[in-house]
């Protein structure tokens, strides 16, 4: 009798199965898992909303500022306020963060003075010096490759004995497919290192479709082969985020070792302010799709039902955030501009001779 044989598309199809999506807020801000409701108290959800509030606002005046020729490099946030702040909020102080160049407004609000958020877009070396108990790094140009860093800064923790602290790290979909998030996963799951590892899952990696970029159902699915404890879930509502990494953290703290979270999440705008289009690569159905999950609609809603919010109080704040966000454009603006001759010698401890001329040329220039 012939062996019946195996149904691998049936095995490929069973792992998306396993990682169903964490949703507690629907698109329209009504609770659909009330076990998972996170015990905030009423001044704990207020503060969230006005968190996200704030990133939103900083988004939009740093798209003007960027427009105005005041910033350079500026990768829009709009849209995964739930997926950053929500994610952030779960956190402590003494947590370290390892940042991608999109999670600006998690290090805001572990407390980056925005100044200095502004600096380190326009290039400024003063945008990289933060204070000793900020437990941040300056965010990651390279793909990928924070979690290869926050893997070695929690296996420093764990060696150092550090308690209840860990670190968290953001990188996007594309990212996901980059060989040191590979490396770092499984490393950090060898040592049972007290790390968070985040992939923000926003639909494309710069213009190419996630589907395109990995065959894989989920990405939350990638740190199986690590080992790791792995979940999905809805980036675009704020308590499922903020529930999920509450018990990455404690999980991590207990000296349980890592965790893969992936949040659906979606960015409105383009990849960066440096020039793609995204309706080149993307459908008007999928703007109005997203645009209709928006993370800030959909808690408004929620806190609204609740009488926590009122569409005054978010006004003032608006003005508020604004009047902030000005102030700190002016305060980069006031800043030292960085010399050339300066800026060869960050870059060479020991210069070579035809670096050493060059450095000497541009101190003779800027000496007039």
């Amino acid at each position: 009798m012939a062996k019946k044989p195996l149904d691998f598309d049936k095995l490929v199809k069973s792992y998306g199965e396993l990682f169903s999506m964490v949703q507690i807020l629907d698109k329209d801000g009504k609770i659909v898992n009330k076990s998972l409701v996170p015990e905030l108290s009423d001044e704990e959800l207020v503060e969230l909303m006005e968190r996200m509030v704030f990133s939103r606002v900083l988004h939009d005046r740093s798209m003007a500022l960027s427009r105005q020729g005041r910033l350079g490099f500026y990768a829009p946030t709009a849209g995964q306020e739930a997926s950053q702040i929500a994610s952030h909020y779960a956190l402590e102080k003494q947590d370290w963060i390892y940042p991608g160049y999109r999670d600006i407004p998690q290090l805001i609000m572990h407390g980056l003075p925005i100044y200095k958020a502004f600096l380190w877009s326009r290039g400024h070396v003063e945008g990289n010096h933060y204070d000793d108990d900020l437990h941040v790094i300056p965010p990651q140009i390279i793909i990928g490759a924070q979690y290869i860093q926050a893997m070695g800064n929690a296996v420093g923790q764990k060696l150092a004995g550090k308690e209840n602290e860990i670190t968290i790290t953001y990188t996007g979909d594309g990212g996901s497919s980059q060989g040191d998030v590979y490396e770092g996963i499984n490393f950090a799951s060898r040592y049972k290192a007290p790390v968070v590892f985040v992939i923000q899952n926003n639909g494309y990696a710069i213009s190419t479709p996630r589907e395109k970029q990995t065959a894989a159902e989920t990405l939350a699915q990638k740190g199986v082969a690590a080992g790791i404890p792995s979940i999905q879930v809805d980036g675009m509502d704020p308590l499922a985020v903020y529930t999920v990494t509450k018990a990455a953290r404690d999980w991590a703290v207990a000296g349980n070792g890592p965790v893969l979270i992936e949040t659906i999440t979606n960015r409105f705008g383009p990849h960066s302010t440096s020039g793609d289009d995204p309706t080149r690569y993307r459908s008007q159905e999928s703007f109005d799709y997203w645009e209709q999950r928006d993370p800030l609609i959909r808690f408004r809603n929620y806190l609204t039902e609740k009488e926590l919010w009122t569409e005054e109080h978010e006004e003032e704040l608006i003005e508020k955030v604004q009047e902030e966000v000005l102030a700190a454009a002016k305060e980069a603006d006031q800043v030292e501009k960085m010399s050339v001759s300066d800026s060869l010698k960050w870059m060479y401890s020991n210069p070579g001779q035809n670096i050493q001329e060059q450095i000497e040329k541009y101190e003779a220039k800027e000496s007039k």
